[in-house]
């Protein structure tokens, strides 16, 4: 097939601008010598949950339950269907700039592991411009002391004495969301209703001191002593106009009950 010649550069103003490319897309999960498929399903789900796409097998077990992987990636399919097999993590790694192996166990080539949050700006940096792998172990054994040796940089993810084994999936959604944490890929949506002004925080005061004395819950005596314990609690946090609404909202309903509901007759 013929090339298509390229397009004109548009004019500058007109220029469309471009998304820029995720690092995250070219991070590579690597299992070695996988045995269950539920796992694997699993680790697909994880991985779509935090922005990864790129899932590769290396030795994977010949008699492993791909129905059960189905079904354990969920929604997370297309990742499962487009995985990479290889026979060696050597093949697999080939073209990774950096190759990050996670490992529980202690001992003198281990003693410069750190955790995924301590790594994940720099696996993040590097994955800017070069294929990044993070490698995993088989369920049983993890990774061998060969697998170790191909990698730049070893992960611990740090867990209880009492029991430090992480299932697979467990291990994979540990470091991608750190990686997607670091990567700023999620923000919390901001607050929309506004910070309420002194004069609707007052009115709201107000209320609930009417509220407050109507009810019985303090006196006239105690009135300024607990509307100063209220105010304290109040004033913890922030407070929008949507928060005080419902808070009038409450002490509108409370006189409104105290006006209508019968009055317990005091025995004689």
């Amino acid at each position: 097939m013929t090339p298509s010649p390229e397009p004109s550069p548009a004019p500058a103003a007109a220029a469309p601008v471009a998304a820029s490319p995720s690092p995250l897309d070219a991070i590579r999960i690597v299992l070695v010598r996988p045995i269950y498929g539920g796992n694997v399903g699993s680790v697909c789900r994880a991985m779509m949950n935090m922005g990864l796409s790129q899932l590769t097998l290396v030795a994977p077990n010949p008699d492993m339950d791909m129905e059960a992987a189905a079904n354990m990636a969920c929604h997370a399919g297309e990742i499962l269907r487009n995985r990479r097999v290889f026979g060696t993590l050597a093949e697999a790694v080939a073209d990774c700039g950096l190759v990050a192996g996670t490992s529980n166990r202690g001992g003198l080539y281990r003693g410069h592991s750190r955790t995924p949050r301590d790594w994940a700006p720099r696996l993040l940096d590097a994955a800017r411009s070069t294929p990044v792998a993070l490698v995993f172990g088989a369920e049983d054994n993890g990774l061998s002391l060969d697998d170790l040796a191909l990698c730049t940089q070893l992960i611990r993810i740090p867990s209880s004495d009492a029991y430090k084994s992480l299932n697979l999936a467990m291990s994979v959604m540990v470091c991608a969301y750190e990686l997607f944490t670091a990567a700023g890929a999620f923000e919390l949506p901001p607050e929309t209703s506004p910070e309420c002004p002194s004069a609707m925080r007052e009115a709201m005061f107000a209320k609930w001191r009417r509220a407050l004395l109507e009810i019985g819950f303090m006196t006239p005596d105690t009135a300024d002593h607990m509307m100063l314990g209220i105010r304290r609690i109040f004033s913890r946090g922030p407070l929008t106009e949507k928060d005080v609404q419902i808070l009038l909202g409450v002490a509108s309903q409370t006189l409104w009950a105290a006006h209508h509901t019968p009055r317990p007759v005091p025995e004689k």
